[in-house]
């Protein structure tokens, strides 16, 4: 079973020079799941998507002109495995010297190759999607409340009032974890939408503060916020999606709600 130990990640590795599916480090998801209290088998509480926005995307067309592109990919969070970002890269990358007829067997190919790493479908297309125009929904950034930890994260620490019924959008820029493999801090925004009792703002920023010294990849993230939010503030429904900003040509931005919710419209961060 691939772990994250055994993937590219912290480690010199040669540039590739030719076309290598195999370069995809697929992690099974369902171990840190086990460890949110997730079974294996079990139908999971949350639908989903990681979207993948690609801005160094290159080949060669069949006359060997180079060619660019920018590209967005939906990996569906029911999928049997994440794709690990760095191998991720890689792929790319190795796609800079093969040739294909035309633009659409290139996405062609990128599909199947991501769809095999995944195990499901995998869904590619071509460019990224627009800017956040203004502020979306309410910042919680500047709520009155102390804040003396930072990891690991605290459900405790979050509270909702049941007296009061709230649908709402709330918002954070201040979303940092770290990555398990290599340490190094991963930034990003969290964007929460709900229905049920009303979710003090105070608390909320409280227990997003305690990813900064928390150790899990993008999706991971997403999902204990998901649950968490879920278990203590008990919504009717909630949508949660982080926007993490880009590495090595690649962002992130996992989203998981509660079964039958829309997806949020696509959009990029300032910061990505």
């Amino acid at each position: 079973m691939n772990t994250p130990h055994d993937s590219s990640l912290g480690r010199e590795v040669a540039y590739p020079t030719r076309y290598d599916p195999t370069l995809l480090f697929p992690i099974p998801r369902a171990g840190a799941r086990a460890e949110l209290g997730l079974q294996a088998g079990a139908a999971l509480p949350f639908t989903g998507h990681d979207r993948w926005h690609a801005y160094e995307l290159g080949w060669l067309d069949g006359r060997g002109r180079p060619q660019a592109a920018t590209a967005t990919v939906l990996v569906p969070a029911d999928s049997p495995c994440l794709v690990e970002s760095k191998s991720f890269k890689l792929y790319l990358n190795s796609l800079n010297g093969e040739r294909f007829a035309d633009a659409g067997a290139l996405r062609a190919r990128i599909a199947a190759d991501l769809s095999q790493a995944a195990g499901a479908a995998v869904r590619v297309e071509f460019g990224l999607p627009p800017m956040a125009a203004g502020a979306e929904g309410a910042s919680i950034d500047d709520a009155d409340v102390d804040i003396d930890h930072y990891g690991p994260p605290q459900a405790e620490v979050l509270r909702a009032d049941p007296a009061e019924v709230a649908e709402e959008y709330l918002h954070s820029g201040l979303l940092k974890s770290n990555c398990p493999v290599t340490g190094q801090p991963d930034w990003g925004s969290v964007h929460l939408r709900y229905r049920g009792p009303r979710i003090d703002r105070g608390s909320l920023l409280h227990y997003l503060a305690g990813y900064r010294e928390h150790a899990g990849f993008h999706e991971q993230c997403v999902e204990q916020i998901f649950l968490d939010v879920l278990a203590r503030c008990r919504p009717q429904w909630l949508s949660v999606e982080a926007r993490y900003t880009r590495r090595g040509g690649l962002d992130i931005n996992p989203w998981r709600a509660t079964p039958g919710q829309p997806a949020p419209a696509p959009l990029r961060d300032l910061r990505q």
